[in-house]
């Protein structure tokens, strides 16, 4: 047996509506593990999709129910010179890079061309860091999906003149088409070099944010999403996802 998680609410609910809002899969796949008989409750079977779980409760996903949630989650540290998705011609995505020889530590599984692995918040073709692909729908929902509350960091050198007039404005203050910025955490690392924390992720947001402050960008470098880091992984190379990873994601996409 592997997920279980024990039912607190103080009303009984409907177990494929609770493991959606508990991030871990959406009600029609709850219900089709329902259906496989891969879903426990007290260590009874549950054979009704319909089933509602009470108060004190110990809800259990088996271990196949888990892996086929899970799918694929591969951690890469892109280098720049590759595009995160779905390239033009003439560009080679990132995906390329999760061969066997690039992989730190193990792998029962090496993908190849037929595998899809989007990626989970893009990183343009100048930038490097921290990259997520994954065909992993619960993991996208916590990382990109409109509700998240993950939060990204970025290491940026940048040319032109800081000065907290500047910095303040990239807190907050500024627009892209049209539209707010939700504020941003923005300070200076040392010299050139800035720390920004962002809510969001608009295409190639912290270029244009730097050129609306008369900024130029030098380097961009993602080192964290939510509590996934960067670390000392090696540029172009990549590991799989850890499980307790995968649910510390979920966890502080939904604010725990």
């Amino acid at each position: 047996m592997a997920w279980t998680r024990r039912y607190d609410d103080t009303e009984p609910q409907r177990v494929n509506r609770w493991l959606a809002q508990s991030g871990v899969c959406s009600r029609r796949e709850a219900e089709a593990l329902i259906g496989e008989g891969l879903v426990y409750i007290d260590g009874e079977r549950v054979e009704d999709a319909g089933r509602k779980i009470l108060p004190g409760q110990t809800l259990t996903l088996t271990d196949k129910a888990e892996g086929r949630l899970e799918g694929f989650t591969a951690v890469l540290n892109k280098p720049t010179g590759f595009v995160s998705g779905q390239p033009e011609p003439g560009y080679t995505p990132a995906v390329r890079l999760l061969t066997k020889a690039a992989l730190v530590g193990e792998s029962t599984t090496i993908p190849d061309s037929k595998m899809s692995l989007p990626p989970l918040g893009r990183l343009d073709l100048d930038s490097h860091g921290l990259l997520i692909l994954s065909n992993d729908g619960v993991l996208a929902k916590a990382v990109i999906g409109p509700h998240s509350e993950l939060d990204k960091e970025y290491v940026v050198r940048v040319a032109g003149r800081i000065d907290e007039p500047t910095l303040s404005r990239l807190r907050h203050g500024l627009e892209l088409d049209g539209r707010q910025l939700q504020p941003a955490k923005v300070e200076v690392i040392q010299g050139q070099t800035l720390r920004f924390v962002l809510l969001e992720g608009r295409n190639r947001q912290i270029r244009r944010m730097c050129e609306l402050v008369g900024l130029r960008v030098m380097d961009l470098l993602r080192v964290r999403i939510g509590p996934l880091a960067l670390g000392d992984l090696p540029e172009g190379r990549w590991r799989v996802l850890a499980p307790a990873e995968r649910e510390a994601i979920i966890a502080a996409s939904q604010g725990r």
